[in-house]
């Protein structure tokens, strides 16, 4: 039987057997694990081989050359555009149903050419996030340079170069703190007056001017642009570096600073905009002021303080790389493992990678959730026609996707905040575009809240605002916090579903209960005359996502004990909701209609979200209809030319992690990261798929592909916790500490020979689960507050 102990006893035990030697002595507290390093023997070249860095609002690549530091900046809430009235088209409510008739009537192309006429929206001051010019450090030193390196901390979100030249050794030491609110970096050598630099801002996108007095250089401008704003909305942007200088002189120029002589120079670099009514100015200068006044060693002594109780939550162990590779840069590392290595401490870097990048882009008090890149900026996606904006067909889902289950819940709170504000607009957009209750939101959003449509093929997807609010019921589900269901998920969950409610129709064919006009994210079908079409009347993936927004606010208004009557709506609509149909080739269908896919190797798999991140279909309780999602898999990954994506692969590998085929789940993790990872580890775009003309960063793929491991070692769905559910047979020893499972739970795990040894399950709010091991089942019920131990043999028969 499973018995209580101390996480002390536990680790003690884990220790005994030779595995879990790298976990902490305590739930909450520090921990150290040596792998934790991304380290090069070159200067990056490059956007995507530099080091980020972020403080959840301020975002920094550094890029470590010796002769010219870049760095360049970004800042989240650094937009153009404004909030704007009139994106709804006017034609909406007037021909919706007209194009409805025509969706029942199989004129699916007549239906197209008045949706692509009167259901897109308008997107002329949608704006994007820009990135910002870049502060440079040209140095003077020529010299021959040894024993270089570079490299990022993740236990202490701290990046740094090093090398020697004249026999004397250099050091640059940057991180990001939020605590403080300011970028830092250190400049130093062993020996006096070795340093001096001209500091200067590079050329960027945004309209401005630049100063420098008294040991400041300031940058004031705009985020104007003019290809998705009206070039004359954005907010207002102030870029101030200060620099403190140990010794030497500091000069300077009309546009520069010159350092000369120095012995050690700290730089202090803050970032203000006007977004949300601030005045940039008076932002960068309170954030200065108070830096200012402090030492180095306090302002590095903050920001570990304040980084590393998230950060040492977890720590992983997926088994041990050979010497060699240990001793071989990340680049190379990387590049190994693409031409066939095994490298799984590689593997276990890039959890935790994941891990570092959501909270260096997005802690409790960020004024804006995680972008398409972040908080950091390539100027790749915002100079062509994504923008990085909130797209809410799959990547700001799964830019959340790690938070609740790898041990960071706070880090949700801005994305949180944007759903409270597209709530709010999507209130008049449900009106003005449906004439029904409630609030609807489609494919992208803004920070200004836009909920109307983009253009078809893409961006008429109904149940956009569904999908992401399901991150407000992950995390009542994950934390049990009463307060939040009642005050910010219920409310949010409760309005959707009116719309719904008020805006379905019934299908005449078989009495279902349907979404429409609709698109399938972003995927097209031949219809019957052999032309394309986007629009559809009750595609699969609203089918899921009503079925799971409908189940919810039934089982949130029970617990509650509200909105009775609601409730029994609810219940009596999701009785009429179409069921799941498996097509001609054995997959799952994507639409009501057997349709052929006009493009079979596209990226999307939007149907399959009943798989992941639901659970409407698993091997276990719908066997037929998961063999039809893995159909639908690996139709869509053996078509020619296969749009390659990060987020696909990511997808990927957790569609394999719930269809328990770890070895699957791997095989596909590694190719995210061989194939779709560039030197710095940051996923990528790559050039040639959804018009982009060369790679762009885009940070799905780091916590989705973060999200899958902890999918691969442990699972929570559907009213029980199951261990180890899609252990690869290459991981046959490892550890892991700090997962959460659904139900206030937090989990952790040592294996050997492929098998569990045992578990550690503490609750913070005491209840009963089921625990799954295989085919065993146990029931448990844990007092708040306390750890129960459960060894491999508790789950032999």
């Amino acid at each position: 039987m499973a018995l209580s102990v101390s996480r002390r006893e536990f680790l003690q035990g884990a220790a005994a057997l030779g595995v879990m030697t790298k976990l902490p002595s305590s739930l909450h507290g520090e921990q150290t694990q040596t792998g934790d390093v991304l380290w090069y023997s070159r200067p990056a070249d490059t956007w995507l081989e530099a080091i980020p860095l972020g403080n959840g609002r301020l975002g920094a690549m550094v890029f470590g050359g010796m002769q010219r530091e870049r760095i360049a900046l970004s800042e989240s809430t650094a937009w153009s555009g404004a909030a704007a009235t009139g994106d709804v088209n006017p034609g909406a409510r007037e021909h919706l149903e007209e194009i409805r008739r025509l969706l029942f009537a199989e004129k699916y192309d007549e239906a197209q050419v008045l949706s692509s006429k009167y259901l897109v929206g308008s997107m002329k001051n949608f704006g994007t996030n820009l990135p910002l010019p870049e502060l440079l450090l040209e140095f003077e030193s020529g010299a021959e340079v040894t024993e270089y390196q570079r490299s990022l901390r993740l236990n202490e979100a701290i990046a740094q170069v090093r090398w020697m030249a004249h026999g004397d050794r250099y050091e640059r030491e940057a991180f990001a703190s939020h605590a403080d609110g300011v970028l830092i970096m250190r400049v130093s050598c062993n020996r006096k007056k070795r340093i001096g630099f001209r500091m200067h801002f590079g050329e960027g996108v945004l309209p401005g001017e630049v100063h420098a007095a008294d040991g400041a250089l300031r940058f004031t401008g705009h985020a104007w642009e003019t290809l998705h704003s009206s070039g004359r909305d954005g907010v207002a942007v102030q870029i101030e570096a200060r620099v403190l200088n140990d010794g030497g002189m500091v000069t300077a120029q009309a546009n520069s600073l010159e350092v000369q002589g120095a012995d050690e120079v700290t730089l202090l670099v803050a970032i203000g905009t006007s977004y949300g009514g601030a005045n940039a100015g008076q932002m960068c200068r309170k954030i200065l002021d108070a830096s200012t006044v402090k030492s180095y060693s306090q302002l590095r002594k903050a920001h570990v303080s304040d980084y590393q109780p998230l950060y040492r939550r977890m720590a992983i162990d997926l088994g041990e790389s050979t010497s060699a590779m240990r001793t071989m840069p990340i680049d190379q590392r990387r590049k190994a493992v693409e031409d066939g290595a095994d490298d799984p401490e590689l593997l276990a870097l890039f959890f935790q990678y994941g891990r570092y990048l959501t909270i260096a882009g997005s802690r409790e008090d960020s004024p804006l959730p995680l972008a398409l890149q972040g908080i950091w900026n390539d100027g790749l996606a915002s100079s062509m026609g994504w923008t990085d904006d909130f797209h809410l067909d799959i990547n700001t889902e799964q830019n959340y996707w790690p938070a609740e289950v790898c041990n960071l819940s706070e880090c949700q709170m801005p994305l949180f905040r944007l759903i409270d504000g597209m709530r709010e607009h999507g209130h008049e957009t449900a009106q003005g575009m449906y004439g029904a209750p409630g609030w609807v939101a489609h494919t992208v959003t803004n920070p200004w809240g836009y909920t109307a449509p983009g253009g078809t093929g893409w961006g008429i997807f109904v149940t956009a605002g569904v999908w992401i609010s399901l991150q407000l019921w992950q995390h009542w589900s994950f934390g049990g916090d009463i307060v939040f269901l009642r005050t910010r998920a219920y409310p949010v969950l409760r309005d959707a579903a009116e719309f719904f409610l008020g805006y379905m129709v019934t299908e005449p064919k078989h009495g279902w209960l349907v979404t429409g006009p609709s698109e399938s994210p972003e995927n097209w079908y031949l219809t019957p005359t052999g032309g394309r079409a986007s629009v559809s009347m009750g595609p699969t993936c609203d089918r899921v996502l009503i079925d799971a927004l409908f189940r919810i606010c039934i089982e949130a208004s029970e617990t509650l004990g509200v909105d009775e009557a609601l409730r029994e709506r609810l219940m009596s609509a999701r009785r009429k909701l179409p069921p799941f149909q498996v097509g001609r080739h054995g997959q799952l269908q994507e639409w009501l209609e057997d349709f052929e896919e006009a493009y079979p190797n596209h990226r999307h798999t939007s149907h399959l979200i009943a798989l992941y991140p639901e659970n409407e279909i698993s091997p276990r309780k719908t066997p037929e209809l998961a063999r039809a999602a893995e159909v639908t898999i690996e139709r869509r990954i053996h078509a020619p030319h296969w749009e390659q994506s990060e987020w696909g692969r990511a997808n990927l590998v957790v569609y394999y992690a719930r269809l328990l085929k770890g070895d699957e789940a791997r095989k596909y993790l590694i190719e995210l990261i061989s194939k779709s990872s560039a030197s710095n580890l940051l996923t990528f775009s790559s050039g040639g798929v959804a018009g982009a003309e060369q790679d762009i960063f885009a940070i799905d793929g780091n916590t989705a592909g973060a999200a899958g491991i902890a999918e691969m070692l442990l699972q929570s769905q559907g009213g029980e916790i199951e261990l180890l559910p899609a252990l690869p047979v290459a991981w046959a020893k490892g550890s892991i500490r700090g997962l959460c499972a659904r139900g206030s739970f937090v989990v952790d795990l040592a294996w050997e020979r492929g098998q569990l040894r045992e578990a550690m399950l503490f609750s913070q709010r005491g209840g009963k689960t089921q625990i799954r091991y295989g085919e065993r089942v146990l029931s448990v019920e844990i007092a708040p507050g306390e750890t129960r131990r459960m060894l491999a043999r508790d789950f032999r028969a």
